[in-house]
């Protein structure tokens, strides 16, 4: 559990509450774009900032997806929150499953964009060098960006995720999150967990793909649903944010 309540930012008053997880690339603001749409008189957010990133950018402790987890869990606790909904982006969808695993009855429901599974996203040499090199050099950072948006989106788009990467992480958390999104492997302490699960993955992302979120986190739930999301990478919160927040809030619906 967590020494001291983690950053967060709450938005809507609605009964239906839920802890919701960035990724890899900065804080909680990644969701800007779709916050507008979301549903603030049914669902109550809680936008969480990981240690070492935005509003929990001084907090000390280990940068680790056991570590997200049991801030996001604590934070529901200081929130009063018995019961919520989990949803999480990339490394933060990873974050999810641990929470699942953790707090079985508790998660009414989880949505995973874009999906770090459980296994992890071990790196072979070329990609040590591609990921490890992230963290000093902003080439790097383009050329990951690209890889998982196809090379499509435009080159201000692609200036402001790096720019904000920076902006909204120290290095070190961001390295050290790089290691626990490739290197942690809980999956077999999620295999057959019963929590509602809908899987989203972008049709131009070219790591999260349909084939392989078939093969981990629909394999690893035995009630997980998987729906691509068209003209989007992995970043549907920016490339896609009124079709997402739709996607989502429906599944959370479903569920409350």
């Amino acid at each position: 559990m967590a020494d001291k309540i983690i950053g967060h930012t709450l938005l809507g008053s609605g009964p239906e509450k839920v802890i919701i997880l960035h990724g890899w690339w900065g804080d909680y603001t990644a969701y800007e774009a779709m916050l507008p749409y979301l549903d603030g008189g049914k669902f109550t957010y809680a936008f969480m900032d990981y240690r070492g990133y935005g509003k929990s950018m001084g907090l000390a402790g280990d940068h680790s997806i056991d570590r997200i987890a049991g801030d996001a869990m604590a934070l529901a606790d200081a929130l009063g929150w018995k019961k919520f909904h989990a949803v999480g982006h990339s490394m933060g969808g990873m974050a999810v499953q641990k929470i699942t695993c953790r707090a079985v009855g508790r998660v009414k429901s989880a949505v995973a964009i874009t999906p770090v599974p459980a296994c992890g996203s071990p790196l072979d040499e070329e990609g040590r060098a591609l990921f490890h090199g992230a963290t000093e050099n902003d080439g790097n950072r383009l050329a990951i960006l690209n890889f998982l948006t196809s090379a499509r989106l435009s080159p201000g788009w692609y200036d402001y995720i790096v720019r904000r990467s920076h902006e909204t992480t120290i290095t070190a958390a961001f390295h050290d999150y790089m290691l626990a999104w490739t290197e942690t492997d809980f999956a077999e302490e999620v295999r057959g967990n019963p929590t509602p699960l809908l899987v989203l993955v972008g049709e131009y992302d070219q790591a999260i793909t349909e084939q392989a979120m078939r093969q981990t986190l629909l394999d690893y739930y035995p009630g997980a649903t998987l729906e691509v999301i068209s003209n989007s990478g992995h970043f549907p919160m920016a490339e896609t944010p009124v079709w997402l927040a739709t996607l989502m809030e429906r599944y959370l619906s479903a569920h409350s």
